[in-house]
């Protein structure tokens, strides 16, 4: 067995607590959990590093030495990584964004780009809003920009501050040879005999969604998850209907359009840590988001196709 830091920690944890009972306690282990990983400690450092007694236990000769070393690793390596995130947060220029996929964060990266040339400007994708939020929150992102059903809060709410960028309602994709194709709205009840696309993600979307279809009268028969060029597919070949957001773009072969009422919305929001490096820029940053946003409805297939 490697030696880990966890275990220089363990033996740490055994001499400040004076006894195996106590560590066990502090360290929120079972004692014979505490006792077989110490035997495992011991023998891989080659002897005993306590002497056990009626009174608790002493650290050996051997026990003092490890414990001695621990005192400098353990300390050192927690200084490492302060002074990496630190490093990460404050070290250097230029904006590393986090997103999900759609054009709201195409059209921020534009519009850093176009008003701060010299600015470097990086991105990182996922359909995770919280797997971008960690990386907010760990500084290896500036700002995340992810988006929340209705009301719903963001993930790492109580570390981060959260700024609504828009709110748009839900909109449906059609097949432009879809009976529905040519009306302004669509009612959601009309749409109970379709299957249905949407791309994944970790949020309440899903059962917004759920929620939403059963106040309408009915469970969607089938709903394939998939990226988001394959939901494009599959609604191209009227295989099945999508939600999208407002900002879709427009697509061959598609018209999206409004849910009537408004049965579900999208709220697409901001995030930075409030002592983040670039947390002194996010008003500049928010300000971008907004008019990208709003560059992103004028091309959207939905204003196109009421045009049209």
């Amino acid at each position: 067995m490697d030696l880990e830091l966890r275990h220089l920690k363990t033996v740490r944890a055994i001499a400040e607590a004076g006894s195996l009972t106590r560590a066990a306690t502090a360290l929120g282990l079972a004692q014979p959990a505490l006792s077989a990983q110490l035997k495992r400690i011991e023998r891989a450092l080659g002897g005993p590093l306590f002497e056990r007694s009626r009174d608790g236990v002493r650290a050996t000769a051997l026990g003092d030495l490890v414990l001695e070393r621990a005192r400098v690793v353990l300390p050192a390596v927690c200084e490492l990584q302060e002074e990496a995130v630190r490093f990460a947060r404050e070290g250097a220029s230029g904006y590393r964004l986090g997103g999900t996929h759609g054009p709201l964060l195409g059209g921020l990266v534009d519009r850093l780009a176009r008003t701060e040339e010299e600015a470097q400007v990086t991105t990182y994708t996922s359909w995770s809003e919280r797997e971008v939020a960690g990386g907010v929150v760990a500084g290896r992102l500036d700002f995340a920009l992810v988006g929340v059903c209705g009301e719903s809060s963001p993930p790492e709410a109580g570390r981060l501050a959260w700024t609504e960028v828009a709110r748009d309602p839900v909109y449906v994709m059609l097949a432009t040879g879809h009976p529905l194709a040519s009306r302004a709205h669509v009612e959601l009840a009309e749409l109970a005999s379709e299957d249905w696309t949407d791309v994944p993600g970790d949020g309440c979307f899903g059962d917004c969604f759920a929620a939403a279809c059963v106040r309408a009268g009915f469970t969607p028969a089938r709903v394939y998850e998939t990226d988001t060029a394959s939901c494009v597919h599959l609604v191209q070949v009227g295989r099945a209907v999508g939600l999208c957001r407002a900002t879709f773009p427009a697509t061959p072969g598609i018209v999206t359009r409004p849910l009537s009422g408004a049965p579900l919305l999208w709220r697409h929001l901001l995030g930075w840590h409030p002592e983040g490096r670039a947390a002194g820029r996010a008003p500049a940053v928010l300000a971008h988001a907004r008019s990208a946003h709003e560059e992103a409805l004028s091309r959207s297939a939905g204003r196109t196709g009421a045009a049209a």
